[in-house]
């Protein structure tokens, strides 16, 4: 037996326990799915703020760095690899198709399921994936409706959980009640607009009308006064017939404007979007808050993707950030610190100006030495003084 094989049995002491308690087959909390996914394609807020960070994060490529011994699942070429992450990784999909449906599907479920079948990387719904456990090993394989797969063939990529160890958790988990109630409120003024922009109507009579006689009024006043089709014929009330409106609400009281704001707040809270982001606002806010969602949202989730990749494959794999204005120093500010660095002998200006993304200068590969810093006293340019005249000592 092997060191594999010892950590295969070693895995986790606990797993026929777990296996137990979890069952043999794991799939996706169907319900949980339906709620964010109809969330996803129904409510404006949950759509854009899920589509900002899948955006966001699949327009990011990766460094591919070296061969990371004892840790790769498959064996793979660097340079097949970065193709797979960066360019092509099928022949149906560009990366950023590909990655987009990768992360929308984190988001919504808490997983990412990819297939490499040695050649390319397939992106299997998570929604209808399900894992197949073991009580000797942690998991034995996976299934995707008819089509069985074995577990070194798939890339499980899982959000935070409570209560599993197997399946991530949807990002919008935790905002259900408020998508719930939010899709109420909106629900309610369709319905509103649908009856004319009229709360309910009740027909007041002073006299007991039969019921033919209030079926009579019904289908009068319907044949007159139909929302649905825009009907709004004049109505003579007799019989001392009086109408009122069945909630003595205005239309501002209806219209839930800051309800509606606060709910749509908390669902981008929950998703880790600042909603001024989507709201628009001055520049000077802009900008302090996109780089907020980059280093709290949007990077966490590269990292768990990389993370993966990494381990699957076996080669350090990074997000590159140098594209994204948004985690770069301001210009000033990034100016001065090169300038500092390079005053300091720590950088040459041709370095500094390659941060900035500036052409080189003839004799700026030159590392300037300061001349606080102690060199050789009969050497000036390795930062020493030179060396003083009988002459000049006499005048100090």
């Amino acid at each position: 037996m092997n060191w594999l094989d010892n950590l295969k049995v070693k895995l986790n002491p606990a797993q026929i326990v777990i296996s137990e308690e979890s069952g043999d087959s794991i799939y996706t909390d169907t319900a949980a799915n339906l709620k964010a996914s109809d969330a996803y394609d129904d409510i404006e807020v949950v759509n854009r703020g899920v589509n900002m960070i899948a955006d966001s994060a699949a327009e990011l490529q990766f460094e591919i760095g070296d061969r990371i011994h004892g840790l790769a699942t498959e064996s793979i070429r660097l340079k097949k690899l970065d193709t797979l992450l960066n360019h092509s990784p099928n022949p149906y999909q560009t990366a950023e198709t590909f990655k987009r449906a990768c992360f929308v599907d984190f988001i919504i479920d808490g997983n990412i399921f990819i297939y490499y079948d040695g050649a390319h990387l397939y992106h299997l719904p998570s929604k209808s994936v399900e894992i197949q456990t073991d009580k000797k090993e942690f998991v034995k394989g996976y299934v995707y409706g008819t089509v069985q797969f074995k577990a070194n063939e798939v890339i499980h990529i899982r959000d935070n959980a409570a209560d599993s160890i197997f399946r991530g958790t949807s990002r919008l988990e935790a905002s259900y009640l408020t998508i719930d109630r939010l899709n109420k409120m909106l629900a309610f003024q369709t319905n509103f607009f649908k009856n004319g922009a009229v709360p309910g109507l009740v027909l007041k009579s002073p006299n007991v009308l039969s019921t033919k006689v209030k079926q009579r009024l019904l289908d009068s006043w319907a044949q007159r006064y139909n929302p649905t089709t825009g009907g709004r014929k004049p109505v003579i009330l007799d019989g001392d017939l009086d109408i009122k409106p069945m909630v003595d609400s205005t239309f501002k009281d209806l219209d839930f404007e800051n309800a509606v704001k606060e709910h749509e707040t908390r669902i981008l809270k929950a998703l880790g979007v600042p909603p001024i982001l989507l709201d628009g606002g001055n520049n000077a806010n802009i900008r302090p808050n996109m780089r907020l969602f980059y280093q709290t949202t949007v990077m966490p989730l590269l990292v768990k993707y990389s993370a993966a990749m990494r381990k699957y494959f076996g080669y350090g794999v990074s997000p590159i950030t140098e594209t994204v204005s948004a985690l770069l120093p301001e210009a000033k500010d990034q100016a001065a610190y090169l300038a500092t660095l390079v005053n300091s002998g720590i950088m040459t200006p041709n370095e500094a100006r390659a941060q900035l993304r500036l052409d080189a200068v003839d004799g700026g590969d030159d590392r300037q030495i300061p001349a606080n810093i102690a060199g050789s006293a009969s050497n000036p340019s390795e930062g020493g003084k030179p060396p003083q005249s009988e002459d000049d000592k006499s005048v100090t």
